[in-house]
């Protein structure tokens, strides 16, 4: 055990100064927290398209007979304001969270890079008298995000380098604050527009014509089309479960990249699946959330399972009890830190490599059509096993979900046998 403990702090030493400045970084810590704040918006448009879409066509026919068809407009009208223009809520989330960070004023960062957001994001005009009519709604859903992401971080920057340059309008302290502050956005709120309208006319002499066309054509369809193969998936999904047997909260370090590619592949699915077309990610939120991360990271759910209903020891009786419950909504941390897996070599093993099993097995049935791709419904992330499955993917979805469960037991059940052994063994010693 001691070349084990020493290669463990070594590799400890070496990974979580690396985690931790990732994790600390204020860019990627905004976009975490855009995502976080409109999360609840974006379930609730989502579970709005759960009702014209349930997995039991007696429902269905219970709606139509008492509302007609006019209740899906009502459903899909919730879905259309919400998840389809995401992209507004995720900047007004990131911008507050910039704002806090450098100490500036929220609302005229929110506004400013709303603004900036705006005037890159094309018009629609009349063909006749090319009158602007409106903004093209398909830019704030998914096809807008990393433009958006980028747009706000820019434009937040641009307002923080002008108050720190002093260059504001300073008002008597007999004015009201509220009124003080209007007037101290007004030279930074200058500069983001007029930056803006550069860039926005600089695109258009381009072949790409806009800002939206080349951020998507560029950047956010090589990594949408990266953070959908399985081979990044699994990269991703180990280095969550790794940095999380080092104490690290792994899923939010890695998240902080990850979400905005997951997200954009699951609202493409959502919209297909309004559609009546064919799902195109297999690979999305979802299928990290639901059939990867049963129970949590790792893929714990078994472990729970086993320590609940087959534990020898006192420990682990306990623990068993106490970790259940969570572990039914997908929250392990009373695993991770209680068991524990954090630094168990023994106990890292399973940890770890699940992903590799789990992930795999999921594409490859997905991809024979055993199981149905997730449908881009964004349940939440605490939503029960098996419940899910239901929701995402139908009967086969549910069912997928309880022989992962099984798959899980069996898999954690080896270790968490030798575990409990060696705990019931050292209780013996010490009540001698």
């Amino acid at each position: 055990m001691g070349q084990t403990d020493t290669f463990l702090d070594k590799f400890s030493n070496k990974l979580m100064p690396i985690a931790e400045k990732l994790n600390q970084n204020r860019y990627l810590a905004a976009i975490r927290d855009g995502f976080f704040a409109c999360m609840s918006i974006i379930i609730i448009g989502s579970m709005f398209l759960i009702f014209p879409n349930f997995p039991y066509q007696g429902f269905i026919d219970f709606m139509n007979s008492i509302f007609g068809d006019t209740w899906i407009l009502f459903c899909n009208r919730a879905y259309d304001m919400s998840v389809n223009i995401m992209t507004i809520f995720v900047i007004i989330g990131i911008s507050r969270s910039l704002a806090k960070f450098y100490k500036v004023d929220s609302i005229s960062a929110v506004i400013s890079s709303l603004t900036a957001f705006f005037i890159l994001t094309p018009t629609i005009t009349d063909s006749a008298d090319k009158a602007s009519l409106g903004l093209p709604m398909a830019n704030f859903g998914a096809a807008g995000l990393f433009l958006g992401i980028i747009s706000t971080i820019l434009a937040c920057e641009i307002v923080r380098l002008v108050l720190q340059r002093g260059w504001k309008i300073k008002m008597p302290d007999s004015v009201p604050e509220n009124v003080s502050k209007s007037f101290e956005a007004l030279i930074p709120a200058v500069f983001v527009i007029v930056i803006y309208l550069f860039i926005f006319f600089g695109f258009r002499a381009t072949p790409y014509g806009t800002a939206h066309n080349f951020i998507f054509k560029i950047l956010q369809t090589p990594l949408t089309s990266l953070g959908s193969t399985l081979p990044a998936t699994l990269i991703v999904q180990v280095l969550a479960t790794l940095l999380f047997s080092f104490g690290l909260h792994g899923p939010n370090i890695v998240g902080s990249v990850m979400t905005p590619i997951w997200t954009a592949l699951t609202v493409e699915n959502s919209q297909a699946f309004k559609a009546g077309t064919a799902l195109p990610n297999i690979i999305n939120a979802q299928f990290d959330a639901n059939y990867v991360k049963l129970g949590g990271c790792g893929t714990t759910i078994g472990l729970a399972i086993l320590l609940l209903f087959f534990a020898k020891s006192k420990q682990f009786k306990a623990l068993g009890k106490l970790s259940f419950a969570p572990s039914i909504f997908n929250i392990n941390e009373p695993l991770i830190f209680g068991f524990p897996i954090v630094l168990n070599p023994i106990m890292m093993i399973p940890f770890i490599l699940s992903p590799i099993i789990f992930a795999s097995l999921t594409y490859f049935v997905v991809n024979i059509g055993l199981v149905p791709i997730a449908n881009g419904i964004n349940i939440p992330w605490t939503m029960p096993p098996i419940l899910a499955g239901l929701f995402i993917g139908g009967w086969r979805g549910a069912v997928w979900q309880v022989v992962e469960i099984l798959l899980s037991i069996a898999w954690y059940y080896p270790f968490f046998k030798m575990a409990d052994a060696q705990s019931l063994k050292t209780e013996s010693e010490m009540s001698q």
